[in-house]
């Protein structure tokens, strides 16, 4: 497989986001195994030599797409546990920056959610296990203070209930459009008032 020489110049970082924002549009709609540079390229109007300027292999890009998604999630969620807010806001504000991030990645957060799994089994990806192990974490920890400060309904089966919000926020990436109708926040506001009305305690 061709590599990059020192000597070939590298693209601006306003190329290298734009190929890897087609990079990864081709990866979510035809899954990564699937997916060839040939393909890429194809997408970028280039040569596939030509795109071995920028990326030495499709795995270096797919690792950037995710690594970059997952940065800025972890920027924003970081934030939000940081602030130290009651369970119910800190849940809100969760659901809110995921919405965020999908609306920011949606191609890669549709990448994550199929091809992950197998994935995370590579050393490469193994970035993608520690993730979601710190995901699971913060959600499962912030649904359980909220069952013990009450906010939450105390019968509540914790991880079923964690796997319901991530599943149902995350599958969005599958039909939602940045410049659509409705703005993230404004999806979030639908959808917590959607979740929050079934777990909350009733007055």
């Amino acid at each position: 497989m061709p590599t990059k020489k020192k000597s070939q110049v590298t693209a601006t970082p306003e190329r290298r986001r734009e190929l890897l924002g087609l990079a990864a549009e081709v990866f979510a709609e035809q899954g990564y195994n699937a997916t060839t540079v040939r393909r890429i390229a194809d997408q970028a109007g280039m040569l596939a030599g030509s795109l071995y300027y920028h990326f030495d292999s499709k795995e270096s890009m797919l690792e950037e797409i995710l690594r970059t998604f997952l940065d800025e999630l972890w920027d924003g969620y970081d934030t939000v546990l940081a602030a130290e807010l009651g369970p119910r806001e800190t849940l809100e504000a969760l659901v809110t920056e995921s919405f965020r991030e999908i609306d920011r990645h949606r191609a890669a957060v549709a990448i994550y959610q199929k091809e992950s799994r197998h994935l995370a089994a590579q050393q490469r990806f193994a970035f993608l296990a520690e993730s979601q192990r710190n995901f699971e974490k913060a959600w499962l920890s912030t649904l359980e203070r909220g069952v013990a400060a009450e906010a939450f309904r105390s019968d509540l089966d914790i991880r079923l209930t964690y796997r319901f919000v991530r599943d149902t926020v995350w599958v969005a990436a599958s039909w939602y459009r940045p410049g659509g109708q409705h703005s993230p926040e404004e999806i979030a506001r639908q959808y917590l008032s959607m979740v929050l009305d079934g777990i909350s305690v009733r007055p």
